[in-house]
């Protein structure tokens, strides 16, 4: 089948189903004036090493009201990234709502606050590893219109995991636990990981 996204109606969905899995940015932010938010975004993912760059694409509305994340983001010019364990998937779920600026989610979803480093935002102490992040750059996409697109282009200037995770030079993935985005209301699991060994080319 061919399939043009000029002409499919739902060619959203298609794309959300074949690129998989995606992993999660939970983003905790603060407005300016202290409000908590905190939203899951699966378009996320690293861009480069040195600088470590990372990128999440945030819609500009939710209907007609702004998305409080970009908002916060751009006003404050720093985020967190919490990664989303299987033991914070439910509630990681409740905070994709579209609730008022004046929410806090973190009450919402029943999670806690812990300080960041460098940044003002929190982050969501039962993540297993959480990017403190300070904003390069937003690259709009589709601006001016009801469907703009804010790809956020971010630092990461602080990283905080679980000691457990951790031995200095490796993180457990497994233990790590984390969750991928699937198409429509799916999810999946980190838990069948297998190796393939980087080939070097070795001329005769």
């Amino acid at each position: 089948m061919k399939i043009n996204p000029k002409t499919h109606d739902k060619f959203f969905n298609i794309l959300k189903a074949v690129v998989v899995p995606r992993p999660i940015a939970f983003i905790s932010t603060q407005s300016t004036k202290g409000v908590l938010n905190l939203a899951p975004f699966s378009f996320f993912n690293g861009v480069c090493y040195e600088p470590p760059i990372v990128s999440v694409a945030i819609s500009r509305f939710a209907g007609s009201k702004p998305k409080d994340s970009l908002v916060n983001i751009e006003e404050t010019g720093e985020f967190v990234i919490n990664l989303v364990s299987q033991d914070i998937a439910q509630a990681m779920n409740k905070t994709a709502a579209e609730f008022p600026s004046s929410i806090n989610e973190f009450e919402i979803a029943g999670l806690t606050t812990a300080p960041s480093d460098i940044v003002m935002a929190p982050r969501v102490a039962e993540s297993p590893a959480s990017l403190e992040c300070k904003l390069k750059q937003v690259v709009a996409i589709n601006e001016g219109t009801p469907k703009e697109c804010g790809l956020v282009i971010a630092e990461v200037v602080y990283c905080h995991i679980n000691d457990e995770l951790f031995d200095g030079r490796h993180v457990d993935i497994k233990g790590l636990n984390v969750i991928g985005r699937l198409g429509g209301h799916s999810y999946c699991a980190v838990d069948n990981e297998f190796e393939m060994i980087l080939p070097v080319y070795k001329p005769e």
